[in-house]
C-alpha cells in the first residue's frame, strides 16, 4: 500500500525488452535499505524491485509484464532512458498517511486534455475512461502517476485538478503536457461506495 506522497522523482536509466521489460531506475533510496522483492510505485504502478546498485549512482531494477506495460501509460507514452518518473516506497506500519490509501493497481489512462496557469497553481483537465469517470467526485481523492490529489470539478468524463508550486516541484508534475497519457487510481472507497448501491438497488 502506497499513499501518493512522492518521495523521490527518479530517472529511467536503462530499458531492455527481455522476457518481460527491464527498466534501471536511478534514485536518491539507499540500496541498503531496500529489499529485493520489495514493493515500489513507479509513475503509480506498482512494481517489484528485482535487483540493487550503487554505481554510478543508487539504482534498483524492476520487472514490467506484458499486461501491465498495455494497461499503464508505460505502453501508451513509453518508458525511455532519461524518462523522469515519480517514486514512492510501500507504506510501513506507524507511516504518516499524508495523501489517501493507494494500492498501486492502476484502473486505467486518463489524458491530459489542457493545461492553463491559475495564481501561482497550473490547472490541469483529464479525460478518464468512461467506465471509471463515475468514481471520480468533486473533492473526492485520485491517484495520478501516483500522486494523490483532489479533484476540483467533473464534467462527464472529464474532471480538473490544481498543481500547486510545490508539487510541481518534487514530483514529475513540471513536465506535464497536453495529450500526455496518465496513470489513474481511482479511490479505493469510491470503488465501494458505488459497489454498495449497486447491491442496493
Amino acid at each position: 500500500m502506497f499513499t501518493g506522497i512522492i518521495t523521490d522523482v527518479g530517472e529511467i536509466l536503462d530499458v531492455v525488452q527481455e522476457g518481460d521489460l527491464r527498466a534501471r531506475i536511478g534514485t536518491v533510496y539507499d540500496p541498503a535499505t531496500i529489499e529485493i522483492g520489495a514493493s515500489i510505485a513507479c509513475d503509480g504502478v506498482c512494481l517489484t524491485v528485482v535487483a540493487l546498485g550503487e554505481s554510478p549512482r543508487n539504482w534498483f531494477e524492476v520487472q514490467i509484464s506484458a499486461e501491465t506495460v498495455n494497461l499503464t501509460s508505460i505502453g501508451r507514452d513509453g518508458w525511455h532512458k532519461g524518462k523522469r518518473i515519480n517514486l514512492e516506497r510501500a507504506l510501513k506500519v506507524g507511516d504518516e498517511l499524508g495523501g489517501h490509501i493507494v494500492s498501486g493497481h492502476v484502473d486505467g489512462v486518463a489524458e491530459v486534455v489542457s493545461t492553463r496557469d491559475e495564481g501561482d497553481s497550473l490547472r490541469v483537465r483529464f479525460r478518464a475512461p468512461e467506465a471509471l469517470a463515475k468514481f471520480i467526485a468533486p473533492k473526492g481523492s485520485v491517484a495520478l502517476n501516483g500522486t494523490s490529489l483532489t479533484v476540483n470539478e467533473v464534467e462527464g468524463t472529464e474532471f480538473g485538478i490544481n498543481l500547486i508550486p510545490h508539487t510541481r516541484e518534487v514530483t514529475n508534475w513540471g513536465e506535464v503536457v497536453e495529450g500526455q497519457s496518465i496513470n489513474l487510481e481511482i479511490d479505493t472507497m469510491a470503488r465501494y461506495v458505488a459497489r454498495l448501491r449497486e447491491w442496493d438497488r
